[in-house]
């Protein structure tokens, strides 16, 4: 029988990177990281409550919009009709139409 090797010192871990916006972060970078983000039928969002801001990428636009006091959480969207399906968003008041948010320029 041999006798028992000693174990090796352990590598010190790497530290962690702060989390970043997705490879394919199509929002501004300056708003960082979305507390919701996701996507249906074409139409992608990004939410950022500490700026207020709802950003939405709509056939191939993106756009800002103030989100006032309303907290994204989720998208739904109709069906196409004449005005391209207007995406709705939830929020912990109910429904939010993009209509009614103002838009940043």
């Amino acid at each position: 029988m041999q006798p028992m090797k000693p174990m090796k010192p352990m590598k010190n871990m790497k530290p962690t990177e702060a989390m970043a916006a997705p490879a394919d972060g199509w929002w501004p970078s300056e708003l960082s990281n979305p507390s919701s983000a996701g996507g249906q039928n074409g139409v992608r969002y990004a939410f950022f409550p500490e700026q207020r801001r709802l950003v939405v990428e709509q056939n191939s636009k993106v756009r800002q919009y103030d989100s006032g006091n309303h907290r994204i959480s989720g998208v739904s969207q109709q069906q196409q009709n004449a005005e391209g399906g207007a995406p709705t968003f939830a929020s912990q008041d109910g429904p939010v139409h993009l209509a009614t948010l103002k838009e940043i320029s």
